[in-house]
């Protein structure tokens, strides 16, 4: 396993995120030594969704408000389709993952996070997955959408479900332990 010791990430979140997919990429890089803060809009907790009903609350680490791009090496995005939907709509939070796309630091996005990436208008010409159900999408923002597992890109880490969280966390870990990726840009 790769060494993330002194890598810090952050996993942009609010409430109705999908929980497998804050709670496993969040337990691979706390293992492979990286100190992880879950980001939002509002400080407290948010609440995760789980097998269709709302599940467990998370504690929120720090606000929007509270960071920039330079704080962290890594930017994670959970799915579920409350979460993204919900984020896309805010400015900071698109601004935010953009300035990962310009810094040229890696970005994981799985299920319906992607939707933040056309938001943030960072998937021209680039290969992706997503969830299905939002393809069209995703080939509308200019992305070259795939049906794999994961699919790594320039730095650029998706997947399409819960599914495919192993596959997902690995390739996460490995881009954090790379670093920077000079053509990883906006």
């Amino acid at each position: 396993m790769k060494d993330l010791k002194n890598k810090t990430v952050a996993i942009l979140a609010t409430n109705g995120f999908e929980e497998s997919e804050l709670k496993s990429p969040k337990a691979a890089l706390i293992e492979a030594g990286a100190e992880v803060h879950i980001v939002s809009l509002e400080s407290g907790t948010i609440k995760a969704w789980a097998d269709g009903d709302w599940g467990d609350a998370y504690t929120v680490d720090k606000t929007l408000d509270e960071v920039t791009h330079s704080d962290y090496n890594a930017l994670v995005l959970p799915g579920g389709v409350i979460n993204p939907d919900l984020l896309r709509r805010e400015e900071k939070a698109i601004s935010f993952i953009k300035d990962f796309f310009t810094a040229h630091k890696p970005v994981a996005a799985i299920c319906h996070a992607p939707w933040l990436l056309a938001e943030a208008d960072v998937l021209q010409g680039r290969e992706v997955t997503s969830f299905h159900s939002i393809k069209t999408d995703i080939v509308n923002a200019g992305a070259n959408w795939v049906d794999k597992e994961v699919v790594v890109d320039q730095g650029l880490v998706t997947s399409r479900s819960p599914k495919d969280l192993p596959a997902f966390n690995k390739k996460l870990v490995e881009e954090v332990s790379e670093g920077k990726h000079e053509m990883q840009t906006a």
